[in-house]
């Protein structure tokens, strides 16, 4: 046997420190490609083509610097995000912001959680219906039961398997010259399809329940001020992840489907057809993102509005708590789980319910972010770590663009064509 000298092991422990403090970002940014994440951009492929790349690659400093904010807050403050704004403005307030991320949150569940389903019922031939209520179970006993260090484990893991979703890509063989050219150069549209597939992207690239689940993840992991700098380099880690994810499903999808007038009203049938058009390996490869993104996203999606809740009426909160110690807590978590599974008994396809609920969470952005920008600039919060030049630059682009799309979005629904 391997003997492991005390010089080693200093090592060996400083390591583990330092890949500790990049884990909430890592996690947050694999949750943020869950099941809703992957339909909505295997949709903006389907109908926008390679035409929406150029927003992907600028959603990427927008995301890093908002989900610092968020983050860098917490560290800062000791607070949530929710307590802070409670504190800073009212009450009212905190419950009316984190009442719209719940709902957000539990329609995204039941979405996610009847994807999961579809995939699993594929595979194994049988029905979608008998694997809800085991996979309800499997995640709130693992999330409830389990060790603050096993989930953590589990759900790096799991955000480390989306890395299939780039092999997928490259089987897919795109345009290499549509892609580059699309990717660099803005490609504008003021159509119907084009807005809602813009503000869908930025919906599930900067989802405001990743901004609450990572304060309250660095706020569980009791960072002090003197790691914020680590903090941002974590953030930026997992958020680069997180955007070539989504950019590798996109150009996929864009590849396969675009211009093939193929509907894609189930998460079944977006797997189902990729077989014919790009055969059994991009089928499976899609299939298990699917399956690892639902057991990482939905946790933390469940977890959020659970830290949210908590923090908003100032119970206790974590997942280092048992049960009996942070009742209300829990008692949020698996009901949001709960409530989730009934979705799928409601009369709307599961993409329109992943789609449209990120649309949901594009509405959310601009006053999340108008919030941060707010608090983020505050000299009696942040002192000496305000926001520097380029985090307003970028937040203040996040909220124009975000606005901007759900002021026209509306405008247009009310108003016609």
């Amino acid at each position: 046997m391997l003997k492991i000298n005390y010089q080693q092991k200093k090592k060996l422990v400083k390591v583990r420190k330092k890949f500790n403090i990049f884990i909430p970002g890592l996690i947050t940014g694999g949750s943020g490609n869950d099941p809703a994440g992957i339909v909505t951009y295997t949709a903006i492929g389907a109908t926008t083509g390679y035409s929406l790349l150029w927003l992907m690659l600028l959603s990427t400093p927008m995301m890093i610097e908002v989900q610092n904010m968020a983050a860098k807050l917490a560290v800062i403050t000791e607070k949530s995000l929710p307590e802070i704004i409670k504190s800073i403005y009212s009450k009212k307030t905190a419950v009316l912001i984190v009442t719209l991320l719940v709902i957000v949150n539990i329609i995204t569940i039941g979405a996610d959680l009847q994807g999961l389903s579809e995939i699993l019922a594929i595979i194994t031939k049988s029905k979608a219906v008998y694997f809800d209520a085991p996979l309800t179970a499997l995640i709130a006993y693992l999330v409830i039961f389990r060790s603050y260090k096993t989930i953590k484990k589990v759900l790096v893991f799991f955000s480390s398997v989306l890395s299939v979703y780039i092999i997928s890509a490259v089987l897919s063989k795109p345009d290499m010259g549509k892609m580059l050219i699309n990717t660099f150069i803005p490609n504008i549209k003021l159509k119907m399809a084009y807005i809602l597939a813009a503000l869908g992207l930025l919906g599930t690239t900067i989802s405001p329940y990743l901004l609450f689940w990572q304060s309250s993840q660095e706020r569980e992991e009791q960072k002090t001020v003197v790691q914020v700098e680590e903090v941002k380099l974590g953030t930026v880690i997992g958020m680069i992840y997180s955007n070539i994810i989504a950019y590798a499903i996109i150009v996929a999808s864009a590849a396969e489907f675009f211009g093939k007038d193929i509907e894609l009203n189930t998460v079944k049938s977006a797997a189902i057809a990729l077989r014919p058009f790009a055969g059994e390996y991009a089928f499976l490869l899609f299939s298990i993102g699917i399956i690892f993104s639902g057991l990482l996203a939905i946790p933390v999606l469940a977890g959020s509005a659970a830290y949210a809740v908590a923090n908003t009426f100032g119970w206790r909160e974590g997942l280092k708590n048992k049960v009996s110690d942070a009742k209300g807590f829990y008692a949020v978590f698996f009901g949001a789980l709960v409530i989730g599974n009934f979705i799928q008994f409601l009369s709307i396809s599961t993409v329109d319910a992943l789609y449209y609920s990120q649309i949901l969470d594009g509405i959310l952005i601009p006053i999340i972010v108008g919030i941060l920008l707010l608090l983020c600039n505050k000299n009696e919060i942040l002192k000496e770590h305000t926001n520097g030049l380029w985090s307003n630059l970028f937040a203040t682009i996040t909220l124009i663009i975000t606005g901007s799309l759900s002021i026209i979005m509306f405008y247009q629904m009310t108003f016609g064509k």
